[in-house]
């Protein structure tokens, strides 16, 4: 932290604050904002564009008062030719900057309200918007008008209902729209659901730029290992209905399944931590699991052009969570309806699967194909159209036995695997692009 104050626990509780940073003469009216309490966990997750983007870039904070956490996760993303604008909530941001050291000096403006500052390239709100409706409709608007051409709009709403009038709603349907990522933080009290916003086209290039982004729907286990927010859902089922089989029937020992059921289940989801090659040529594994196939084929849905595909097959006992095996922009994205086959046999080609297509900053076309199996049933996909990946970033998972395939362009693809070849997600290098 770089704020000199000890850090917060998400458990704690913090003062309710209730700053309108914009209620000034002359500034464009925004909602009301600073009602809902921001934790550890929801400020980094308002603030991973920024502590992922290489740089130079410019952001713009709105409403942050000199005891946020916000606050302190940008200023701990700032790198050398960063700018950053800060909105002040209140008269003491200035002076509390001002004990941070030259660096900061150097790449931080306090200004007092909206009107002052410029477009940036990420404007993100440090409190949650609350109020009606109209209100969320009116400060995303007038906050739209100060994100820089292909820039993003980090905005948090309330995720329990009641709590935030129509601002949540409103929202929901403002990122239905424009929305490029929304995030659930569950521990923050109350829960957020972080939005990003895009309002205008961005260069696929910016994804070269980018680093993994944090994702809340990774849960810290211990070390470098993490379990994916699916795992803890699925765990507390299990351990939900041996408690209530226990409390129903005590005499029975029906309860001893679902309780011994909850760890491996668990572990079927977790996410470890990985080490993404920094070549740009690279290309790495969508999933851990071993190699099918390296085929050239055609398939006219993504191109009229040959492509290299490189299916991966998971067992029950590999990582399921899924990486992007290069940067870019996912331009699109459609399920296809189908079976249920082995995905270990060739009939799995035309099973359930899931198409995130890619195209790069040097503007090739790269497709994953998430696969469901004779057992996995599930498809998990949280990279919308218009999301920025970074290679190796997490974008989703598949329940259970599975399939994975990279589809890449042949004339500029050099595989370096082949069929029965065990790979690592985000990790092991597959191929090269030419």
């Amino acid at each position: 932290m770089l704020t000199g104050e000890p850090p917060v626990d998400d458990d704690e509780e913090q003062p309710q604050m209730s700053h309108h940073p914009t209620d000034r003469p002359g500034t464009p009216a925004l909602g009301p904002l600073g009602q809902i309490r921001i934790g550890d966990r929801a400020a980094r997750t308002l603030t991973t564009e920024l502590a992922r983007h290489a740089g130079p870039k410019t952001a713009l904070l709105v409403g942050a008062s000199a005891d946020s956490l916000v606050l302190a996760e940008a200023l701990d993303a700032l790198l050398p030719g960063d700018q950053l604008t800060v909105v002040a909530a209140d008269a003491t941001v200035a002076g509390h900057l001002a004990t941070l050291g030259s660096f900061l000096a150097e790449r931080v403006k306090v200004v007092d309200d909206l009107a002052a500052a410029e477009a940036a390239e990420l404007v993100i709100v440090a409190e949650p918007v609350v109020g009606s409706g109209e209100e969320a409709r009116n400060t995303v608007e007038q906050l739209s008008k100060y994100v820089a051409e292909g820039g993003l709009l980090i905005i948090a709403a309330v995720a329990l209902p009641g709590l935030s009038g129509g601002a949540t709603d409103e929202l929901d349907r403002i990122a239905a729209r424009q929305g490029v990522g929304s995030d659930l933080v569950l521990r923050n009290t109350p829960p957020v659901r972080v939005h990003r916003l895009r309002f205008t086209d961005v260069d696929p290039a910016v994804a070269g730029k980018l680093g993994p982004a944090f994702r809340p729907s990774s849960v810290p286990l211990y070390g470098t290992m993490n379990i994916d927010s699916n795992g803890v859902a699925a765990a507390g089922i299990a351990l939900g209905a041996a408690a209530f089989l226990k409390a129903t029937r005590p005499k029975s020992k029906a309860w001893v399944l679902p309780a011994l059921l909850a760890a491996p289940v668990a572990a079927f989801f977790r996410d470890p931590e990985r080490e993404v090659p920094a070549d740009p040529t690279a290309v790495v594994a969508s999933a851990d699991g071993r190699v099918l196939s390296v085929e050239h084929i055609y398939d006219e849905r993504f191109a009229d052009e040959e492509f290299l595909r490189i299916a991966v097959f998971l067992s029950v006992l590999d990582v399921h969570v899924n990486r992007a095996p290069v940067a870019g922009k996912v331009v699109d994205y459609f399920v296809e309806d189908g079976g249920y086959a082995n995905a270990m046999k060739p009939e799995a080609e035309h099973n359930v699967a899931a198409y995130t297509v890619l195209e790069t900053p040097d503007r090739n076309r790269v497709v994953v194909a998430q696969r469901t199996g004779l057992i996995a049933r599930r498809i998990v996909q949280r990279a919308p159209i218009g999301a920025l990946l970074a290679k190796g970033e997490r974008f989703g998972l598949i329940r259970f036995g599975s399939r994975t395939d990279v589809y890449l362009p042949a004339d500029k693809a050099e595989a370096l695997v082949a069929p029965g070849d065990r790979v690592s997600g985000g990790s092991t290098v597959i191929a090269r692009l030419r």
